[in-house]
């Protein structure tokens, strides 16, 4: 009996161990979760103002001379484009809108908190950065569109992912680097493409 309790006494110390780094686990996971969470509220008003800015797009390529007079290519009469992506932004801001709705987006219990507030802005700045960078460094100076292009959606994807990863525990891996560089090129050769031998726009 005696020999048995110093057992007993490790394997309650084990198990106190065990409860407490779970617990520990537990609380560092929850925290990331709430650093990434966004609330449907959140997504339901930006669900609008991607409709919103689409429906100001549409109206605006409508407005554009047609050019029928000097007989061009229907493919290439102005508008069409800004046309065709103001009418994508309001088909996806709605989607997201009725997603978000689904979610409860209008219950008052929804409602953002400053971290998740703060989450969001910074992926937007974060964003915004890329895009500017894009337009003004890759565009236009030397290397190919399709090049350039792909570059911007692989850094992209990395850098609005990494987050996740980290709230995940995940690390990067060759596997996923691989995978990000091929949807990257398909997506510069699809763009360069579509705009060349369908839009027939010249592109640097």
């Amino acid at each position: 009996m005696a020999a048995n309790k110093p057992q007993q006494g490790d394997a309650t110390l084990e198990g106190i161990a065990t409860a407490d780094g779970d617990a520990h686990t537990s609380g560092s996971t929850s925290a990331h979760g709430e650093a990434l969470f966004i609330s449907p509220r959140a997504d339901f008003l930006g669900g609008l103002g991607w409709i919103a800015l689409g429906v100001a797009v549409l109206a605006g390529s409508l407005m554009m001379d047609r050019l029928e007079r000097q007989d061009i290519n229907p493919y290439t009469i102005p508008g069409l484009l800004p046309g065709l992506l103001g009418l994508l932004l309001i088909l996806l801001g709605t989607l997201m809108a009725v997603r978000s709705w689904a979610r409860g987006a209008l219950r008052s219990d929804t409602a953002p908190t400053p971290t998740a507030g703060m989450a969001s802005h910074k992926r937007i700045a974060m964003a915004v950065a890329l895009c500017v960078i894009y337009s003004a460094v890759l565009v236009g100076h030397g290397l190919p569109f399709w090049a350039g292009s792909s570059l911007f959606v692989f850094v992209t994807i990395l850098t609005l992912q990494s987050e996740a990863r980290r709230a995940a525990g995940q690390r990067l891996t060759a596997r996923k680097l691989a995978t990000t560089a091929v949807i990257a090129l398909g997506a510069g050769i699809i763009i360069s493409v579509t705009f060349q031998q369908i839009f027939l726009v010249r592109l640097p």
